[in-house]
């Protein structure tokens, strides 16, 4: 494997989640609305949000999820997300390692293992994990690499095929990727993540059959992947891999309906995608998820400082706060017990679903 084109690739992402609209205009979380509760008898200031994600105790249940590795400017990245999450509590994923495992930077992913995260979870592209055209696959054994680079808690196998149809020099071989994971899921902790797309009921039951831990259902609403692919391709004359890109720029399921899918595994939960705010944390807590997690949210502080990472991590942590006063939650299990409704093209999707379900 070549270091070149990932570290090249990996710097590309980065600047074009900054710098360019990656995400639908639609926030699928602003549909779901918790219902008020007007004389909630408790004290704001003993409310209790520590939270059990993945057997490991969060300061509140929220996680950075994976961003990004193996180039230059990464471990800036990395050591401003790791020291804040350090001193707040919470759980923090890295990017694809397969750059760091190939010698690629690898300091970019270990500057996480200078800082007292207490839940790490690292990062392997299911498409690396099978065959692919002229490259080489990514082994068990560097899998357990990956693990070790940070010291992580868990693996994340991320699905990421949107991207890879999208991408110019994506791996777009799936078969085998199913017994792949079985397989690792017998050595190692392992969740799976999507990367934007979300997880439908039938995935998430599969996944659970084969050992998996847990999921991160990363649905659509938040960073869109085809999107990132459609500016690179364009910046490099692709004209149909752009115009592919286009056309799948808001392809998937929405963030909140992927949660409810899932829920069909019974497995711990992490809701991503699209995730902005406190309000959306709250949310996702109240339809079933264990925890929350961002990364686009605090993308462009995590270029700056940690400093600024942090305070973007207390604005979340305290409009979660606000939500559970406001719902008499006074901890994060009478939060997932909160009442809320679901509106917009949330509602729609969830309706269409249970049609087509019953239709079959």
């Amino acid at each position: 494997m070549t270091g070149e084109p990932i570290r090249s690739r990996k710097a590309d992402h980065i600047k074009i989640c900054v710098e360019e609209r990656i995400a639908p205009d639609h926030c699928y979380w602003d549909d779901v609305r918790l219902v008020h509760n007007a004389m909630p008898e408790i004290d704001m200031d003993e409310i209790d949000m520590s939270a059990e994600v993945l057997g490991r105790k969060l300061e509140f249940p929220f996680i950075v999820t994976a961003i990004t590795g193996g180039f230059s400017g990464a471990k800036k990245i990395n050591a401003n997300i790791a020291k804040a999450c350090s001193e707040l509590g919470i759980g923090m994923g890295v990017g694809s390692e397969r750059a760091g495992v190939t010698g690629v930077d690898p300091e970019s992913y270990s500057v996480i293992k200078d800082y007292d995260v207490p839940l790490v979870i690292g990062n392997v592209g299911a498409p690396q994990l099978v065959k692919q055209k002229s490259k080489d696959m990514f082994s068990a054994e560097m899998v357990g690499q990956a693990k070790e680079l940070i010291d992580a808690d868990y693996v994340a196998i991320h699905l990421n095929f949107l991207q890879e149809v999208v991408q110019p020099e994506g791996d777009c071989n799936g078969k085998g990727v199913r017994d792949a994971i079985r397989d690792l899921a017998r050595q190692y902790p392992i969740i799976v993540k999507e990367t934007g797309a979300g997880i439908d009921a039938f995935t998430a039951e599969r996944l659970k059959g084969i050992g998996v831990q847990g999921i991160d259902v990363a649905g659509m609403g938040g960073t869109s992947f085809s999107a990132v692919e459609m500016y690179r391709a364009e910046d490099q004359g692709d004209d149909m891999h752009a115009e592919i890109g286009n056309t799948f720029f808001d392809w998937g399921i929405p963030a909140p309906v992927a949660l409810q899918e899932a829920k069909a595994a019974k497995l711990p939960l992490i809701a991503s995608g699209g995730v902005l705010d406190g309000a959306h944390v709250a949310a996702a807590i109240a339809m079933g998820a264990t925890a929350a997690g961002a990364a686009k949210a605090v993308l462009k502080e995590a270029t700056e400082s940690a400093e600024a990472v942090k305070n973007k991590l207390l604005l979340i942590k305290e409009e979660l706060k606000v939500a559970m006063m406001l719902t008499g939650s006074a901890n994060i299990e009478q939060l997932s017990k909160a009442r809320y409704v679901v509106l917009g093209e949330t509602r729609e999707w969830l309706e269409g679903l249970k049609w087509t379900q019953n239709s079959i």
